[in-house]
């Protein structure tokens, strides 16, 4: 999610949690996002509060203080990667390519983001990926609808990414958070238990 302020940030979290959702990723171009991060984890203690698009060493030092429960990057970059890891905080960076996504694995990601999926083929790319593959949890993020979503858990996805499938801008411009609260009910009756 990613919040204009500290206070529709909490009412963003809030929606989505009362819809069901169980895993919040704050996007570090949110306004003060480790703060957030730190209130959304006072507020919400049963839900796992992570970070996204992280891309520098600073921002990875900050999230990992602020608590972040789990760590993404729309890339692949060891050194952020071996942050996560010595701080003990499951990271998943972005990868596209066959190569990148081993590149990924083999460093030590807790699985790949496969970011962005709808620019490559959608989910045809997703079930060209789990043949050479399929030991790597993939996380295919970038254009993943409610439509789509099914078909990328049965093409091998273990979790999928949403952002404006989530948090709509006419949403959040209204903010309008029961269409909120529904859209992640819908969301989580998707996801495969």
């Amino acid at each position: 999610m990613r919040s204009p302020s500290l206070v529709v940030g909490e009412r963003m979290a809030a929606a989505a949690i009362a819809g069901g959702l169980s895993y919040l990723e704050v996007t570090w171009t949110s306004d003060r996002p480790g703060v957030l991060i730190e209130r959304l984890r006072r507020l919400f203690p049963e839900v796992q509060i992570g970070a996204g698009t992280l891309m520098t060493r600073e921002a990875m030092a900050e999230a990992i203080a602020a608590g972040a429960q789990f760590l993404f990057s729309p890339h692949l970059d060891v050194s952020l990667l071996e942050m996560a890891i010595a701080a003990g905080v499951p990271m998943i960076p972005g990868a596209l390519t066959p190569t990148e996504i081993i590149e990924a694995w083999q460093a030590g990601a807790t699985a790949v983001k496969v970011f962005p999926i709808s620019a490559v083929g959608g989910v045809q790319y997703l079930r060209s990926l789990q043949v050479p593959l399929g030991g790597i949890p993939l996380i295919p993020t970038g254009g993943v609808t409610q439509e789509t979503a099914p078909v990328f858990f049965e093409a091998g996805a273990v979790a999928v990414g949403v952002s404006t499938g989530l948090f709509a801008p006419s949403d959040m411009a209204g903010e309008n958070w029961s269409s909120v609260e529904a859209r992640s009910l819908a969301w989580r009756g998707i996801y495969p238990l």
